[in-house]
């Protein structure tokens, strides 16, 4: 909850103009703090028109989204702003999106706009008007040690909406001024709770795509945008094969390919295949049976530690790969450098490069970095 010694300071919330957040703000009212609302207007959805569709439902950040934000502003009696951080979202967040998929690797832009606008730039904002603290949407929870004094972030009491993985990349001077207030609720009460407010979005559905990727087709993003920007390859194909080399295929370019990918391969054999790697170099995408994606080790670099200060020695933790993976067991060994070997006791299914790993002891959150 908000720092007792900074209650004479503003709240900055970021305001998506969705359910969560706008609870957020409105519940900071109620309990008597000074609040100022900011939407982040971070990608121009006029931008690339030949990606225009009427079913663009289900992203964050439009138009009717920061209308939704102000109709709350205005409901609660805050001062409210739109701050443009379209260049920095595009050179944070857009412009790696896409380097990380042309190499072959699986990026996750919600972490990198976390780590770059949302706790960084979003903080620099709340500092021009005098903030103590931010607040946001996330499913989360922030303790601090009472011996060592050191943040701890924690997953939220709803584990089916637990955003933490996503948070992995926060650093202390962040999580210092972080509010989460939304991490010991149930989303239903949340809804709840916006109803008895009288919130105009208290029956807003979710937001669950990609914010700058129409219906979720990052490949066709991938080629507008690089259209865009005048650097599109001439030509991007290649064969698709299986792990003893044998021919099955063809494919327009390894970037409208993951680790894991089954559906959408272009081929048809009687037999469920999986996308098992891909070589951009070679522009190769090797696929295969489903046990095929089993591996039992990952390194993840540019690790951030969070509720450890380091690690100097194997340890225990569970390990997420993904969003929607059960962390699973596995020991941590430290190489040198300050990567991490995971070392899992059971081997785990579609391990992807540029994923998140992400350790976790109880509903501690100890780091996380990225799978090489």
């Amino acid at each position: 909850m908000p720092d007792p010694t900074s209650h004479d300071k503003p709240i900055v919330v970021a305001m998506s103009g969705g359910l969560d957040s706008s609870t957020v703000a409105a519940m900071l009212v109620r309990e008597g703090h000074q609040i100022v609302g900011m939407t982040m207007q971070l990608w121009n959805q006029r931008r690339l028109p030949e990606l225009a569709t009427d079913k663009t439902t289900g992203r964050c950040c439009s138009t009717d989204d920061v209308y939704d934000a102000r109709h709350v502003a205005e409901q609660i009696a805050i001062p409210y702003y739109v701050v443009n951080f379209e260049e920095e979202f595009e050179e944070h967040v857009v412009a790696p999106f896409v380097e990380e998929y042309l190499a072959g690797r699986t990026p996750i832009p919600c972490t990198l706009c976390n780590n770059f606008i949302k706790f960084d730039r979003f903080l620099d904002m709340a500092d021009s008007v005098g903030a103590g603290q931010i607040a946001t949407g996330h499913y989360a929870r922030v303790t601090r040690h009472p011996e060592t004094g050191r943040y701890e972030l924690r997953t939220a009491a709803d584990a089916s909406k637990d955003q933490t993985y996503f948070l992995f990349g926060l650093t202390q001077t962040q999580l210092a001024r972080c509010l989460f207030p939304l991490g010991d609720k149930q989303k239903t009460e949340v809804r709840a709770l916006a109803r008895d407010l009288g919130l105009a979005v208290a029956e807003k559905g979710e937001s669950y795509e990609i914010c700058f990727v129409p219906n979720g087709d990052y490949a066709a993003f991938m080629d507008a945008y690089l259209r865009e920007q005048g650097t599109a390859p001439k030509e991007m194909k290649g064969e698709i094969v299986t792990a003893d080399g044998r021919s099955l295929g063809e494919h327009t370019g390894v970037h409208h390919f993951t680790i894991g990918q089954r559906k959408g391969l272009g081929i048809a054999t009687g037999e469920p295949l999986y996308v098992i790697a891909t070589d951009p170099a070679s522009q190769q995408v090797t696929v295969g049976s489903g046990n095929a994606l089993l591996r039992s080790t990952l390194v993840a670099k540019e690790v951030n530690w969070i509720s450890w200060s380091g690690l100097t020695a194997p340890a225990r933790a569970r390990v997420k790969i993904r969003n929607r993976h059960l962390a699973a067991p596995a020991t941590l060994y430290p190489l040198d450098g300050g990567p991490v070997e995971v070392r899992f006791d059971e081997p785990q299914r579609a391990v992807t490069p540029g994923q998140g790993a992400v350790f976790y002891d109880g509903d501690l959150v100890l780091g996380g970095g990225w799978i090489e």
